[in-house]
């Protein structure tokens, strides 16, 4: 059983805070609780101050947050936990207190000033915790890897039962099934199932249609294992593909491979954005192409960087992302191949473990 290093965690935020001349920070979100304290529940606050952690949370979570909390006293609050958090925190004469300011409501934000004396400044700043997250250490890396694994597993048992006339709604519930019944939390995302002219929809979810008997059928799943996502997208067709139909697959298969080779340490997203889309521009194919290449995926399904257009982040080792090209043609269907991959040292490696030979069913 893996033990993240949430000392170490924490060790760091703390002196991004004292970097940033912040004496305390807030934090509500789910996924930054669970990466700083190992919290999992719905309800918590975690407030750094005066380099110490005070976990807040209400009776409901009582047993949990004892059980799951590190490295931060619990308290139990009697009522909602923002007020708690702002008595502990007005009795210090002056403050700079920072907050999730792209995760809080204005509503909220407004609240928090209401809840201390004048002395106490509340300091809204987005994304502190993310670039911390951005990084995945040795435990992450390893939890993804075993998410990976277990989303292909689940993948090629659903995509037996693709055929003619199965509805779509009937594969994702296979692929969802085997995923609980392999241990899974829960699924990533809704998982997409998009076949025939459906396929030119990027987010089609699963839906009653039944699948036809020749067109492309796009899966697009993910899995979440012990807090960790997974997401991977495979391409079949149903009957024979045509030679115009090979070459649309074709088309994307070699853009996602040069989107994988153009990872590695010190590119920039914009960069690896721009290799996928030029293979397709070259082949006519570019205006089919209407998301970006990929996005980070960790505790959450869509993380930074995002690669696409004018997008600067520059990759480094530990960051792990999607490449997944995709070409939606109105009127005859989609393509899209998609796989996770870790920055490493000297480039990237491929996670995920499903071929990506276009497979054809047959039609009857």
């Amino acid at each position: 059983m893996l033990r993240m290093d949430y000392a170490r965690r924490q060790k760091q935020f703390q002196q991004t805070l004292v970097n940033e001349e912040l004496n305390g920070f807030a934090v509500t979100h789910p996924a930054n609780l669970r990466y700083l304290c190992g919290y999992t529940g719905s309800n918590g606050l975690l407030l750094f101050l005066a380099g110490r952690g005070i976990f807040f949370t209400d009776g409901r979570y009582t047993e949990q947050a004892h059980a799951e909390i590190k490295g931060a006293r619990v308290v139990i609050a009697r009522g909602p936990l923002l007020p708690a958090a702002a008595k502990v925190i007005g009795k210090l004469r002056s403050a700079a207190i920072g907050f999730e300011a792209d995760l809080t409501t204005v509503a909220t934000a407004t609240q928090m000033k209401e809840l201390v004396h004048r002395r106490i400044e509340w300091k809204p700043i987005s994304g502190l915790i993310m670039r911390q997250r951005l990084i995945k250490d040795a435990d992450e890396l390893k939890l993804i890897r075993e998410a990976v694994r277990l989303g292909a597993k689940v993948y090629q048992q659903a995509a037996k039962f693709i055929r003619p006339g199965t509805r779509e709604v009937e594969v994702a519930g296979k692929l969802e099934f085997a995923a609980r019944q392999a241990g899974a939390d829960g699924m990533s995302f809704e998982t997409i199932v998009a076949a025939g002219k459906r396929g030119a929809l990027p987010h089609g979810r699963a839906s009653a249609q039944p699948i036809p008997r020749c067109g492309f059928v796009v899966v697009d799943s993910g899995v979440i294992l012990r807090g960790y996502c997974s997401d991977m997208t495979r391409t079949m067709h149903v009957g024979q593909a045509g030679r115009v139909e090979l070459g649309w697959y074709e088309a994307v298969l070699e853009a996602q491979l040069v989107g994988i080779r153009a990872v590695r340490p010190g590119v920039t997203a914009a960069q690896v954005d721009h290799a996928t889309r030029s293979v397709l521009r070259k082949l006519k194919l570019d205006r089919y192409f209407t998301h970006s290449t990929g996005h980070g995926v960790g505790l959450e399904i869509h993380e930074p960087p995002r690669l696409g257009k004018n997008q600067m982040e520059r990759l480094a080792p530990g960051m792990v992302v999607t490449i997944e090209p995709g070409i939606y043609i109105p009127g005859r269907g989609g393509i899209r191949i998609e796989d996770m991959v870790v920055v490493t040292e000297s480039g990237c490696e491929v996670l995920t473990p499903v071929t990506k030979e276009l497979v054809e069913v047959a039609s009857s």
